[in-house]
């Protein structure tokens, strides 16, 4: 009959059709229109800590003519990126601070993963694998994320002293760098709750209030209060800084000591009076609990405890104690100490 479809005609018109299907459900870039040369990575956040190997994946589905691929690094709060290294599939060159400590994987012909070593506090954040193929320039985004802790920090003077810069500089003055929006908002569902507003690494200024009272924003719901951004020369305020795991160990050394005589103690162990990120890391990740107050460098007394109990501290939650600023020939404390050994 006119217009009937033989069989031969039907497999000419199904099966490019099932083909089509076929490579979609495989996953065939060919199959959809532009330029997919890097993957998708499964994990957009690579979780480490200090001191650690970091691997930022980059994987190239098939290999283009001609191309290089540039790695960067997303500085937050401001419109630029820091170069880390350049690679053409063959030769790698680093550059900056980061490029130094950074290499390609290799592990086969198409990885263009980032290995990062002895991974520091200033290499959290977000970091960008740039395909460089003419117009067909694409690229991927990954945040690598360290495990850490949140402290507050004010200096000797009380409170709200530091500009945006001044906190950036006291934060790494304690072995920290300057807490971001995400770290602060974690450290508040694990329980900071601080009345006082501090700089965060974005130049916003916020405070975490878990038991909303009026003293601190007043009654509403808890939650991060924002003052939002401020002027970064002119507006003062506290810092929120944030650590990690160390290397070294802390370790308290009784006595009745004055602020110099805990640094002589310190010395005679081979070691130096513990910053204030030193302690908070050392509560946080190696469990610290001491119930006797000790000096600190910056010429503050604290005490960390992890398993609260009476007449330590007379609060209801772990955290790290503070006695504030004592004056510096008041024998009365024992000293915190830190050793890299």
């Amino acid at each position: 009959m006119p217009g009937r479809l033989t069989l031969p005609t039907l497999c000419r018109f199904l099966l490019p059709w099932a083909c089509t299907i076929f490579h979609r459900a495989q996953g065939d870039t060919a199959s959809h229109p532009g330029p997919h040369y890097l993957l998708p990575p499964i994990h957009e956040v690579i979780h480490s800590r200090r001191g650690a190997t970091a691997t930022l994946p980059c994987v190239l589905g098939t290999s283009p003519p001609s191309y290089k691929v540039r790695w960067s690094k997303v500085e937050p709060g401001e419109l630029r990126e820091t170069l880390i290294l350049i690679t053409n599939g063959l030769q790698a060159r680093g550059y900056g601070p980061l490029g130094g400590r950074a290499r390609m994987r290799r592990g086969h012909r198409l990885d263009a993963s980032l290995v990062i070593a002895g991974v520091r506090l200033e290499d959290e954040g977000r970091y960008r694998c740039e395909l460089i193929n003419g117009i067909e320039d694409e690229s991927v985004a990954l945040t690598l994320s360290l495990e850490g802790v949140v402290f507050p920090y004010q200096p000797s003077r009380g409170r709200y002293q530091f500009n945006y810069y001044e906190a950036k500089q006291a934060c790494e003055e304690q072995d920290g760098r300057l807490a971001t929006y995400a770290q602060l908002y974690q450290a508040w569902t694990e329980g900071l709750d601080w009345c006082n507003a501090g700089w965060l690494l974005e130049g916003s200024v916020r405070y975490p209030v878990l038991t909303a009272r009026a003293p601190c924003g007043g009654r509403g719901r808890p939650g991060i209060r924002s003052y939002g951004p401020r002027d970064r020369k002119r507006d003062r305020y506290d810092a929120f800084c944030f650590t990690s795991a160390l290397a070294g160990q802390v370790f308290f050394v009784p006595g009745r000591l004055t602020l110099s005589e805990a640094h002589a103690a310190c010395g005679r162990r081979g070691a130096v009076v513990a910053k204030v990120g030193h302690l908070y890391a050392a509560w946080k990740f190696s469990g610290l609990d001491q119930c006797d107050g000790g000096w600190l460098a910056d010429g503050s007394v604290r005490f960390p405890i992890t398993t609260p109990r009476p007449r330590c501290g007379g609060l209801p939650d772990p955290g790290v104690r503070s006695f504030g600023f004592p004056r510096p020939q008041q024998a009365t404390y024992g000293t915190y100490c830190y050793s890299e050994k």
